[in-house]
This record gives structure tokens, C-alpha cells and sequence, in this order.
């Protein structure tokens, strides 16, 4: 029974109590600092909104996501092409010629210190969006070439939707829709990698993966928000500069109060 960011009325991570333990302290900040909405509500339109469909059959009651007024909800005038299936995006920006898993790893650690001053050369010289944090120019960001394919699949999903609208509940009826939640579009650029196949809430990120921080992709998620570090760089709803400016961020965010997921080996 499936729910957007807000999370499920029967959380997998309900029945680990150390996960039940981190999303009630997670619910603790939100209220401390001052972030967190009043009150729950059902927004079986906003999916109709974003996907053109109602709540499918089995879907629970949806619980709001605390951040969303942080993430420039797009108005119901706002209409956005669909996107492609994450695959394709994936596939289909990764540059030819990039090196395969084998050939990263015989070259890692070479290649490790020469990344690191590039990441961190790239986050000096980036300026945010007046408004906010989103990067500028057309939201995307480089795809590097000294990291695994499946990294580079991830970003380039990422990118695919990095200017689309947030409307809570979008991408969860499907992959393929015109605008997508904190949830949504995490979901949507782990998809591209092969790291997910369905959109999963935030609540449901809590379990993805393998506990702990990532060398190449970090996701943080608790009842209501979730967000990921992609190679270093932030990929957030929340802090964007406007309702078409990018989930891709130029400062990190409060980890506070978060679950903290990574793929094994990545």
C-alpha cells in the first residue's frame, strides 16, 4: 500500500525498530525546527494533477510531505511534457566510450584524487539561482567519467527531470509522468541506474539499499522527505530556487534527523 514522500500506513521500516526509531526522531526535528506542516491530509488530486490518473486501487491515504512549500509546488495551471522511461534517460546521456565497472575499479585508485579536485573545483565555481540553491545554466549537471556506468546512469536520469515541477504524488503511478515529489524523482534517477524498479516512497527509502553513507550515492529519507548526494553533489526538491529550477544544489543540506541509505559497493 503505497503512499507518496509522506510514507506508507504500513511503513516496511515499521518493522525494524531501529528504523521506527529514526522516523519518530526524524518527525521530532521537523516539529522542533519549525519545518514541519500541521496536520495530514489525502492528495489523491495532486496525483491526478501530475499523472492524469486517480488513486490507483490499494493505494493508502497519503501523508504530506513537511518540505513540500520548500519545493515550489507547481499550480494546477502548470502543464509539463512527461518525461521518458528512466532507462532510456539513463542510456541514452551516458557518453560512448565510457569505461566500464572492470576498467573504473583497476583505475579507482588512481583516479580518486584526480576527482576529488575536480568535485571540489566544480562546487566552488558553481553559483546558485537567485531564491534559492539550484544551479544555473539548464539545471543539469557534467556526467564524470572516472566513476562507475551506473553512477553516471544515475546522474543522467537526474538530469532528465532536474527542471520538472514538484506536484506531491507525482511519479509514483508511474515512472513516466511531468512532474514529480522528493520521492519521485529519487526514485526516478535510481531507476535509471538499475538501482530501483518502482517508484518507492520516502518511507520505503528508509529500507533501500544498505545502511550508511556512499562512496558515489548517499539517500536520506524519513517518514516525510527524501533527497540523495549524487558524486558528492545535492539532489533535493526542497531548497530550490523556483517551480522550474533544478533539484541539482550548490551547498549541502541539514542531514539531521534522516535515515541514511547507500547501494553496496557504490
Amino acid at each position: 500500500m503505497l503512499a507518496a514522500c509522506g510514507g506508507t500506513t504500513a511503513d516496511p521500516a515499521s518493522k525494524d525498530p531501529v528504523a521506527t526509531t529514526r522516523t519518530a526522531a526524524a518527525a521530532k526535528t521537523h516539529q522542533a525546527t519549525g519545518r514541519a506542516r500541521q496536520g495530514e491530509g489525502v492528495v489523491a488530486g495532486a496525483v491526478a494533477r501530475s499523472s492524469g490518473k486517480g488513486h490507483p486501487p490499494g493505494v493508502a491515504k497519503e501523508v504530506a510531505d513537511p518540505l513540500e512549500a520548500d519545493s515550489y509546488p507547481a499550480p494546477a495551471t502548470v502543464h509539463h511534457s512527461s518525461a521518458t522511461a528512466p532507462v532510456k534517460a539513463g542510456a541514452a546521456i551516458v557518453a560512448a566510450g565510457a569505461p566500464s565497472n572492470a576498467e573504473v575499479r583497476k583505475e579507482l585508485q588512481q583516479m580518486q584524487a584526480v576527482e576529488r579536485s575536480a568535485r571540489q573545483t566544480q562546487q566552488r565555481t558553481l553559483t546558485p539561482v537567485p531564491g534559492g540553491e539550484s544551479v544555473g545554466g539548464n539545471g543539469t549537471i557534467p556526467i564524470p567519467t572516472g566513476v562507475p556506468e551506473v553512477v553516471q546512469k544515475v546522474i543522467a536520469g537526474a538530469n532528465e527531470i532536474a527542471d520538472f515541477p514538484y506536484v506531491y504524488g507525482g511519479g509514483h503511478a508511474s515512472f513516466i509522468d511531468n512532474a514529480y515529489d522528493c520521492s519521485g524523482s529519487v526514485s526516478y534517477a535510481l531507476a535509471a541506474g538499475g538501482l530501483l524498479s518502482a517508484p518507492e516512497t520516502s518511507g520505503q527509502l528508509e529500507s533501500w539499499g544498505a545502511p550508511g553513507p556512499g562512496k558515489y550515492i548517499t539517500v536520506y529519507a524519513n517518514a516525510g522527505h527524501t533527497y540523495m548526494y549524487v558524486d558528492g553533489i545535492l539532489y533535493d526538491t526542497a531548497g530550490r530556487s523556483g517551480v522550474y529550477a533544478s533539484r541539482w544544489q550548490v551547498e549541502p543540506t541539514d542531514n539531521a534527523g534522516y535515515v541514511v541509505r547507500h547501494w553496496p559497493g557504490l
